[in-house]
């Protein structure tokens, strides 16, 4: 598979400045399940039933908890992944593109004999996609954690952690990680049981952060507005952040008592696969480095909005070529509003030259190409 990616050499460390000896290896823990993602685009509409579409291209990528893993890596954070592979050429495709690719820390992750793949058949059209899965549920480990790999009980020392609560349930690493001095972020799909009850995320005490949707955030928070539903999660969270979807991203940092907004940048969206995940790893990298909080927002919306312009999820997280390049290009084009303009000038002192021009080409991997 080709290698051609910001992933491979990320241009930019966005923590250089504060790394000290003592600190630990790893900037970012997460866990979860990685899916082989086949992706089918050019459709140019919804397949109908008792016909057969034929997609103009398809691309394959590591899929699930991988989205985001891969996004945080590209940005230049040092990315440590748990999760189980089937021994299948799946699982080898998706653990070689994960660790030889995009340079994620595997030491925490085990191949299952006889366990195969969870697999995700996406179809992008009309800047929407319909999805197909199936898996089995990883068994648990049949040996003893060897030496230095003993999570889910002790997850390995981080600057971060990211987790995704499930109503009800309590994962014994999440408290693991907060003890280990991790800055815990989280976000949550969708309850379910319909009781949408914070107190049913015990977990949640444990986070720095909290990143759910707007209409995720007023059904917990019993609002009809997602700035007020900010709110009341910033009384159960330090800092929560509400993703508003077209409009932006709306945050509330209980500790300093500041909100920011955030506008979205309006963009052609091809595929949405994998944005919230993006988001979340600009968000991430935003606070790790100590930036503002607009800031942190700001940059959060512009990797998402970057993402939803490619096809797939792991394949369309953007890296610092593909950021710098935007921004060269941005503030070239004619009629653009200065102080939305503004809003961006903090990358002026953090990005890298634009070593390649816009639009940027990304390498789309293919299962079965051998070197």
């Amino acid at each position: 598979m080709s290698t051609d990616h910001t992933g491979s050499d990320p241009l930019l460390d966005p923590l250089l400045g504060l790394r000290a000896p003592q600190d630990p290896a790893c900037d970012v823990f997460l866990t979860g399940t990685v899916f082989l993602d086949i992706i089918f685009t050019g459709l140019d509409s919804a397949p109908v039933r008792g016909t057969e579409s034929w997609a103009r291209g398809m691309g394959s990528s590591p899929g699930g908890v991988a989205n985001m893993a891969t996004a945080l890596a590209r940005l230049g954070l040092r990315t440590s992944l748990a999760a189980a592979f089937g021994d299948d050429h799946y699982g080898e495709y998706c653990w070689d593109a994960l660790q030889q690719g995009e340079g994620i820390d595997l030491s925490m992750s085990r191949t299952i004999p006889g366990w195969h793949s969870p697999v995700t058949v996406s179809m992008a059209y009309e800047g929407e996609r319909t999805m197909v899965s199936h898996g089995h549920e990883a068994p648990a480990p049949a040996t003893p954690a060897l030496p230095g790999r003993t999570f889910p009980h002790c997850p390995p020392r981080a600057r971060a952690a990211i987790a995704s609560l499930t109503p009800g349930r309590s994962e014994p690493w999440v408290a693991g990680a907060a003890r280990n001095g991790a800055l815990l972020f989280a976000d949550v799909g969708w309850d379910e049981t319909g009781r949408w009850d914070l107190d049913a995320l015990p977990d949640l005490g444990h986070c720095l952060a909290f990143l759910p949707n707007a209409e995720e955030a007023m059904r917990y928070t019993r609002t009809t507005c997602p700035r007020a539903a900010a709110h009341a999660l910033a009384e159960r969270v330090p800092l929560a952040v509400v993703t508003l979807g077209a409009e932006g991203a709306y945050a509330v940092d209980r500790e300093t008592g500041a909100a920011a907004e955030v506008p979205a940048i309006e963009v052609e969206a091809l595929d949405p696969t994998g944005a919230g995940d993006v988001f979340v790893a600009g968000f991430v990298t935003g606070t790790l480095a100590g930036w503002p909080l607009a800031d942190r927002l700001a940059f959060a919306g512009l990797t998402a909005a970057l993402s939803v312009q490619e096809f797939g999820g792991s394949l369309s997280a953007p890296g610092w070529a593909e950021i710098a390049a935007w921004w060269q290009r941005v503030r070239t084009c004619a009629g653009q509003d200065p102080a939305a303009l503004e809003r961006y000038a903090f990358l002026d002192d953090l990005l890298p030259a634009a070593s390649r021009g816009w639009p940027l080409r990304r390498a789309v991997p293919t299962i079965g190409f051998r070197q």
